[in-house]
């Protein structure tokens, strides 16, 4: 496979390119990266075609490409899609540090918000866990665009936690890594959960279990602190 330049996703205001495209004022660009993201997260890039995402949004192959080019184009705007969308839970995370709060509740409050986001959109934690599979130039422009970003100011929260006392855990990273997948998989995979409790079919307490679930595998605060 020739080596691939991806190219950084433009903003919702620059993915129109000029000229006069068929049945422009029906387009929901928006809507169409979604609908890819759903697509690339079951097929992942190399088995997903722009043809099969166009015919699964209901629209024409040729729209897709004059709105967003190539299929390394369309993966790096929905990366971007979801750079834009993740970017208040990482700016309310960064901003914990500074907060009035201990060291170990600003970690429980970024989970809460890393839970709020993953509920109101699950099919980024299904493109995610398809994406990271793959290697080279697409997963060097994953984890810039989208990984660096959010780690870069979740992890202080921990590595503070730690060193206060707070927070019992070898290694921030692993905590992190570990944390964030029990959630973001426990509810993106919950079709399969679902074959063993009831509580998916329930939003509102599926979110509370999920929540009290991974506060508790933060463990009691240690007693010297």
């Amino acid at each position: 496979m020739a080596a691939m330049t991806v190219r950084p996703a433009p903003t919702s205001s620059e993915r129109r390119p000029r000229g006069r495209p068929a049945r422009s004022a029906t387009v929901d660009t928006e809507a169409l990266l979604k609908n890819a993201r759903q697509v690339f997260a079951k097929r992942g890039f190399d088995a997903t075609s722009v043809r099969e995402i166009a015919r699964d949004a209901g629209v024409d192959p040729a729209l897709m490409a004059h709105y967003f080019g190539s299929k390394e184009a369309l993966w790096g705007a929905v990366v971007g899609q979801i750079v834009e969308q993740t970017a208040p839970m990482i700016r309310a995370t960064a901003q914990l540090r500074q907060s009035d709060l201990g060291s170990r509740r600003r970690v429980e409050q970024a989970l809460v918000i890393f839970i709020d986001r993953v509920f109101s959109e699950p099919d980024i934690s299904l493109f995610f866990s398809t994406a990271a599979t793959e290697h080279g130039e697409r997963l060097a422009f994953l984890i810039e665009r989208l990984v660096r970003p959010y780690h870069d100011v979740f992890i202080p929260l921990l590595t503070d936690a730690m060193k206060s006392g707070e927070l019992a855990c070898d290694d921030p990273e692993v905590t992190y890594w570990m944390l964030l997948n029990a959630i973001s998989k426990t509810v993106s995979y919950s079709h399969v959960l679902a074959a063993f409790s009831s509580l998916p079919g329930r939003p509102a307490a599926f979110k509370r279990t999920v929540l009290a679930s991974v506060l508790n595998m933060l463990g009691p605060v240690p007693q010297s602190s």
